[in-house]
């Protein structure tokens, strides 16, 4: 049986970790979802586009080192991933909801559009923060 690669390991248990993190704050907060709806959410504490990509970098820092081509492109990816997340998601989310509002108002026959949530900052460092443990138990536990 071949060995699962660590890369794509990190990935999945980033990105079930960080829903799962969700979904229980969420719980803990009052809120009653389905957890397959859980799983899809976009935004919320942490931010699992961080953890993802904090934790393949990781993930690839640790096994391929930092003079690789694929690090320097791990690097640049994450980096888009955690702006994207923190200020271009962001944005656009407010946007919407200021949008709703209005919307909702001028009491418009428009239909309301979905408006996708971004991260705080503090979503976004938490979700590198779990990324980062979640690359590094991976690649040690891979060994």
């Amino acid at each position: 049986m071949q060995n699962i690669s660590p890369y794509i390991v990190a990935i999945v248990v980033a990105w079930a970790l960080s829903h799962l993190t969700k979904y229980l704050i969420a719980w803990r907060q009052g809120i009653r979802q389905d957890f397959a709806h859980q799983l899809f959410i976009s935004g919320g504490m942490p931010s699992s586009h961080s953890a993802t990509s904090i934790a393949l970098w990781a993930v690839i820092l640790l096994k391929d080192g930092v003079e690789s081509g694929l690090f320097g492109l791990a690097t640049l990816f994450a980096l888009i991933v955690l702006y994207d997340a923190v200020k271009v998601r962001r944005s656009s989310g407010e946007q919407g909801q200021a949008i709703t509002q209005l919307i909702r108002e001028t009491k418009s026959k428009i239909d309301i559009p979905r408006a996708a949530k971004g991260h705080t900052p503090l979503e976004v460092i938490a979700g590198g923060l779990l990324g980062l443990v979640v690359g590094a138990i991976v690649f040690f536990a891979a060994i």
